[in-house]
């Protein structure tokens, strides 16, 4: 049995490492390179780095951060924002990141997907999904930083990606994000049933019953979380403790 990933993630905003609730009120959380040692050091099984202004700001991901973050890992480092060409990938590729997750790009350009995995391999390409619910269309897929509705399907759209060749899936549900009020286990679940590849939740974490959930009723892959990290109100040590005596297999 595969074990499941807690991953920590940084959003970055000018430099720092910043967190709000539902993509708004943005505070700040620390220096990304100190943190990135940190969650190192305390056992995350991977991190995530997002540089969450590329896309509005129509501009290339911060390389010099990702390379300055790269040099305190040892683990597995997810690095999007603003990646929309062939180019912006070898280059993050080329400074340390192991894997790059494309969004906003992506659902403009479906075929950039395909481009993505037939040159450096399905390995190093997520595809990430903001996704938001209504009452009246559902659950649906947003771009540029949670600003524009495509009114696409998330669960469509989670397995058109699959399907052209993404190696992994981040699922972030804003309804959720920063709430800590839990993931969004319905969404998840759709999408994880729906496709063949991990699947990674983000969105909602506040306790570690929370992951416990998303593992055992929506059985996603791994579970990605912010502000409880950041601000030291679940440890991640613990947390993989707590997992793994829950039946959660989880690597110590």
């Amino acid at each position: 049995m595969l074990t499941k990933r807690i991953i920590p993630c940084l959003d970055v905003k000018d430099g720092r490492t910043v967190k709000g609730v539902q993509f708004e009120g943005l505070r700040d959380a620390g220096d990304p390179v100190a943190l990135a040692a940190r969650y190192a050091q305390e056992g995350a099984d991977e991190l995530v780095f997002l540089d969450i202004t590329a896309t509005n700001q129509k501009r290339a991901t911060l390389i010099h951060l990702v390379r300055d973050v790269a040099r305190e890992l040892d683990i597995p480092f997810t690095v999007g924002g603003g990646i929309g060409t062939v180019a912006d990938v070898e280059v993050l590729l080329l400074n340390g990141a192991d894997k790059v997750s494309i969004n906003s790009a992506a659902l403009h350009r479906p075929e950039l997907i395909d481009e993505l995995a037939r040159r450096f391999g399905s390995q190093c390409i997520v595809v990430a999904a903001d996704a938001r619910y209504s009452p009246q269309a559902g659950w649906q897929v947003y771009t540029r930083a949670g600003t524009h509705n495509t009114e696409r399907d998330a669960v469509a759209w989670c397995r058109e990606a699959a399907d052209r060749g993404a190696g992994e899936l981040l699922l972030t549900s804003m309804s959720n994000d920063g709430t800590k009020d839990g993931f969004a286990l319905d969404v998840t679940g759709a999408v994880a049933r729906a496709v063949s590849v991990p699947v990674v939740a983000s969105g909602g974490a506040g306790k570690m019953e929370h992951f416990t959930q998303v593992f055992q009723q929506a059985r996603a892959h791994a579970g990605l979380a912010a502000s409880i990290f950041h601000f030291g109100e679940i440890g991640i040590r613990e947390l993989k403790q707590h997992l793994q005596a829950e039946g959660i297999p989880m690597r110590l």
